[in-house]
Order: structure tokens, then C-alpha cells, then sequence
């Protein structure tokens, strides 16, 4: 189980209805494998004391989950996990995750630093996008060791009202950006082997200088307006990088 559902996750009304927020912790979870496929979730009382609201929201998170077929309530067992995929074609990065689940891999993830920037006149991010943009820095771990160092910069498009920073503290970054309508339709990839910069290598505990593989990525919308730049530092050593093409 996922060490941070021993302590209290905190909440914040102004980021909507408790329930849908305790939901989309839950289904990250699922999503990642903390909760895999066929086990049993915390139960009602555990979830209450977790995120610090009444049975009825924590009834009403699950029964999302149950409704999008994620769950099972049986009787007398429990809350039992029978999806661990999701409905939206998302990245490959998303997709990625789920390869490594399906594997009964554990992911977790962690938000580093998440905060708008402004972009000098001149820069790469500038000319990407303008005077602004929001950066997100995460750390992914696979079965307790981190595996992937992430830096992403959205567009002022992918903001809330366009000015906002978006919240990354509870549901997925893709998931975010889907409930500000940005749907990403094209994404282009380039692909590196390169040693590491000493701060990655530190967060990924690697020795310094360790060649990884560095993907950079750019995501655009339907109108093809790049909304992301990303840049991945991933320790192949640890795991190989999969991809998975659809027919």
C-alpha cells in the first residue's frame, strides 16, 4: 500500500467536490498500481481517516469508480480493483505507465516543484510560448527505486482561464489538462543517450555522469498548438523504456 495513505492527504474545496477529488486520488492509484489489479482498496474507514471527510464522501468516491467500472464492492471481501486502464487514448507517456502496471510494476509519483515561469525574450520556452508558461517538475518511482526524472512546460493555453497555475497536487497531469478541454492529438518524440546532469543523477540515485536515455517531447492539440514540452531523463538500467503501437 502506498506509504503516503498512512498519513493525512490534504484537501482543498476551491479544487471542487471533495468526493470527485478523493476519486481521482484513487484512480491515479489504480492507474499506477498501488492499488493492482484484483486487490482489495482501503476500506471506507481507512479512506476517512486518510483524507479527513465523512463516510458519505468517501462512499460517494467510491462509487464513481465503481460506476466507471474500476471497482467492485463485493459483500463481506471488500472493494476489489477490476480495471487498471484507462478510457482516453492519453501520451505514450500515460500509456507507458500502464505497460509497466499490466507488468504488476508499482509507480508513484511525485511532484518536485510545480510554478508559472516567465519566459526572456530570446529563450527556447519564449519562443514555444510567449511570455509565459507553467513548469512541473516530477520524479516517478518503479517499485520503490526512481526511474524517471520529468520537467514539463504547458502553455498558457493548458491554464486554467489561461493565467491560472493548474493544481498537480492530486490527479494526473493529462487528466488536468482534459478537464481544461486541451485534448492532445500529436506528439513528437526525440530520442537521446547522453549522460546525465549532476541534479537528475542525484534524484534518480545514479552514479554522476551515468549515461540515460532523454526523450524530449512535444504535444500538440487538435488545432496544433504545442501545449507541452517535456523533457525525460529515463535510468533503462533500472527498466527499459516500452512502447506500444496500436493496429
Amino acid at each position: 500500500m502506498l506509504k503516503g495513505s498512512e498519513q493525512r492527504v490534504s484537501l482543498k474545496r476551491k479544487q471542487g467536490p471533495l468526493y470527485q477529488q478523493i476519486q481521482k486520488i484513487l484512480k491515479d492509484r489504480i492507474l499506477h498500481g498501488v492499488y493492482p489489479l484484483g486487490s482489495i482498496i482501503p476500506s471506507e474507514p481507512q479512506l476517512e481517516k486518510e483524507f479527513g471527510v465523512s463516510k458519505m464522501t468517501v462512499r460517494g468516491a467510491v462509487q464513481e469508480l465503481s460506476q466507471e467500472g474500476y471497482v467492485q464492492k463485493k459483500s463481506g471481501v471488500g472493494t476489489i480493483v477490476m480495471r487498471n486502464t484507462s478510457h482516453q487514448k492519453l501520451s505514450k507517456g500515460k500509456r507507458f505507465t500502464e505497460l509497466l502496471v499490466e507488468e504488476g510494476h508499482k509507480l508513484e509519483k511525485r511532484v518536485l516543484n510545480s510554478h508559472l515561469v516567465t519566459n526572456d525574450e530570446g529563450t527556447e520556452e519564449y519562443n514555444r510560448f510567449g511570455p509565459y508558461c507553467q513548469r512541473i517538475e516530477r520524479l516517478y518511482i518503479l517499485n520503490g527505486q526512481p526511474y524517471i526524472h520529468l520537467i514539463h512546460f504547458l502553455a498558457a493555453a493548458a491554464l486554467p482561464g489561461g493565467t491560472q497555475e493548474m493544481n498537480t497536487d492530486i490527479q494526473s497531469l493529462y487528466d488536468s489538462l482534459e478537464e481544461n478541454n486541451i485534448k492532445l492529438e500529436n506528439f513528437r518524440d526525440r530520442f537521446f543517450v547522453e549522460p546525465a546532469p549532476p541534479e537528475v543523477c542525484q534524484l534518480l540515485e545514479i552514479p554522476a555522469g551515468m549515461h540515460v536515455l532523454k526523450r524530449l517531447r512535444n504535444s500538440y492539440d487538435g488545432e496544433g498548438r504545442l501545449i507541452e514540452h517535456s523533457i525525460g531523463c529515463y535510468n533503462t538500467e533500472l527498466h527499459h523504456y516500452l512502447v506500444s503501437y496500436d493496429t
